[in-house]
């Protein structure tokens, strides 16, 4: 079976162990939020992993920090879904900081990826 460049990727690897983690987490809110916060969550989280492995299939290298960007603005979005989890109870606090420092990690690779791309092009 072929491996694609992304899946290569140890950002995108990390990105997608963060997406199971964030649909376990999720699977103890509040029926209530299945359509709100809930959803937000797991579709913030996995746009991150989505962004990087879209942006590897692009021509410049441009493009594929652009890809990137928008991946970086996922995590930021995520967090935020974090932190309001966290403000509603949702989300204990340890492991709203476990996320977070998975989270941190996934974006200062994105960063370090998207400034490969930039230098190099």
């Amino acid at each position: 079976m072929y491996t694609f460049s992304f899946e290569k990727l140890e950002v995108w690897k990390n990105s997608r162990e963060f997406i199971i983690r964030i649909y376990d987490l999720t699977n103890s809110f509040p029926p209530k939020e299945t359509y709100g916060i809930t959803s937000q969550l797991k579709r913030s989280s996995s746009s991150i992993a989505t962004n990087i492995a879209e942006g590897t299939c692009r021509n410049t290298k441009k493009d594929k920090a652009h890809f990137l960007t928008i991946s970086y603005s996922s995590a930021m979005e995520t967090l935020n879904h974090l932190i309001i989890s966290k403000d509603l109870q949702y989300l204990p606090e340890t492991e709203y900081l476990i996320c977070r420092e998975k989270l941190e990690k996934i974006c200062n690779q994105i960063n370090s990826l998207k400034k490969y791309y930039l230098s190099n092009s």
